[in-house]
């Protein structure tokens, strides 16, 4: 008899599933460049944007140098560039909702284009004072309550609701290598040809954001489809909003944390050169280390798959606000460039997470009224942030905005921590009652931040978030 043979046993292997190979990794994370009108707007808005804070370091450099270092003037320029956001960016919204929001971004970036280019020629001319870039800072304002929430809402329309988490993530990532090369680059360029220079080129690099745009095909956009009675209106925006308690809470923490903790851009400038006593270039570092840990989180957004849980949203506002006190106390410029890695990074995701999850958790036809509204809670409360910064630092010194920024912040996130989690114990104890999403959301892919979600799921998810702490 033949003995029976022994089954040979196959070697066991790690379902395919939970492989992320390197490559594999990179091209989930660069899924949105995939779409041709996609990349042409990546392509302009990272020369754009390069200019962009090339130009808001030497403006801000400029006003230290015309002012004598005063923060009051500082804080003035940056309520001016801001406050048009307060004032008009809900009507912007109304706009970017009603009318072709490729123009609009055309006409936005040409008119940015030429203010830059006036300013730059009064600076390289030794024209310039004061109350030049009052009035410069204003207009730039009110053009970019247009563009703004033109521009965040027409990521859908590029490349379709299944890739806006990763196209949004992408654009912060680009933004972020922005923030790096553009300071870095700006202060060289002032210590070797000054701040008029570099104001010229950034007029310059409005023309690749308006060449990206005028080669795209609009037969490949994803335009949302318009209601035909009537024009769209401010009011019915806020309405849906108010019909979204979600979206709301969201809104809520973003304004307090936009508020107290995102007042860097006036703050750094003060640091450099009240506290640590360094040049144009060492600033430029200062802001560069920042936009580097902001650099790292879009990359890490570009792996979100779903609506962030609010969970997620509230525990990175945690981690910014304890960050931007600890920033504060920094010894010297070292502890302050290694602070302000993870700081960069723990704001990005923060206002990344916010962002897709009011914007994947609104209905498409009000989505750019929505996102004008986020535009306002974070872009729009510089004016007000810049009036808290220049009262703190005036009364009790220039670490006083970074210290008592972040720790108010990290108190509006702790106040939202334990809303939520009342939230989701009401919802788990009357079922029947509980608020459910939008029907026309797109939140339902599975993600591994968020967990897989269904139709059914409740607004509030009292499932524990796995990914809400750093």
């Amino acid at each position: 008899m033949t003995p029976a043979r022994t089954p040979r046993k196959t070697p066991r292997r790690t379902p395919r599933k939970h492989r992320r190979p390197p490559r594999r990794l990179l091209a989930t994370s660069l899924r949105s460049l995939t779409v041709r009108n996609f990349r042409l707007f990546a392509g302009g808005q990272v020369a754009s944007a390069t200019g962009t804070w090339m130009m808001v370091v030497a403006q801000d450099w400029l006003v230290l140098e015309l002012t004598g270092d005063s923060g009051t003037a500082l804080a003035t320029v940056t309520a001016l560039q801001f406050t048009p956001m307060l004032l008009l960016t809900l009507y912007g919204g109304r706009i970017a909702d009603r009318y072709d929001k490729r123009a609009l971004l055309t006409g936005a970036n040409v008119v940015s284009g030429v203010l830059a280019l006036l300013l730059g020629l009064l600076v390289t001319g030794g024209a310039a004072e004061l109350w030049h870039v009052y009035v410069f800072a204003l207009a730039l304002g009110v053009a970019n309550a247009v563009e703004v929430p033109a521009r965040l809402s027409f990521i859908a329309e590029l490349v379709g609701p299944d890739l806006v988490p990763n196209a949004s993530a992408l654009s912060g990532a680009y933004f972020n290598i922005a923030r790096v090369l553009g300071p870095s680059l700006a202060g060289l360029l002032i210590e070797a040809a000054g701040t008029g220079t570099v104001m010229l080129l950034n007029a310059a690099s409005y023309a690749a954001t308006v060449a990206g745009l005028r080669a795209m095909r609009p037969g490949e956009l994803h335009r949302p489809h318009r209601p035909a009675a009537g024009p769209a209106r401010v009011t019915e925006g806020l309405a849906h909003l108010r019909s979204r308690p979600d979206l709301v809470a969201t809104l809520a923490l973003l304004a307090a944390v936009s508020l107290f903790g995102l007042n860097l851009q006036l703050t750094l400038p003060l640091m450099a050169r009240t506290v640590f006593h360094t040049d144009a270039a060492a600033f430029g570092l200062l802001t560069a280390a920042l936009a580097a840990g902001s650099l790292l989180a879009a990359f890490t957004g570009t792996l979100r798959r779903g609506r962030p849980r609010a969970r997620l949203v509230i525990g990175w506002a945690c981690a910014f606000g304890a960050l931007v006190a600890a920033t504060g106390w920094a010894p010297n410029l070292a502890t302050a460039l290694v602070l302000l890695v993870p700081t960069g990074f723990a704001s990005l995701y923060f206002a990344q997470a916010a962002n897709h999850r009011v914007q994947l958790g609104s209905d498409p036809a009000y989505r750019g009224r929505v996102m004008a509204l986020y535009t306002l809670i974070l872009q729009g409360s510089a004016p007000l942030g810049a009036l808290f910064v220049g009262a703190v630092t005036s009364q009790l010194g220039t670490r006083s905005a970074l210290w008592a920024g972040g720790l108010l912040s990290l108190t509006a996130a702790l106040v939202a921590a334990v809303a939520d989690r009342s939230d989701a114990r009401a919802a788990a104890t009357t079922p029947a009652d509980r608020p459910r999403e939008h029907p026309h959301r797109t939140d339902l892919a599975t993600d591994p931040e968020t967990g897989p979600a269904t139709a059914d799921e409740p607004t509030s998810e009292p499932t524990p978030d796995t990914g809400s702490r750093p």
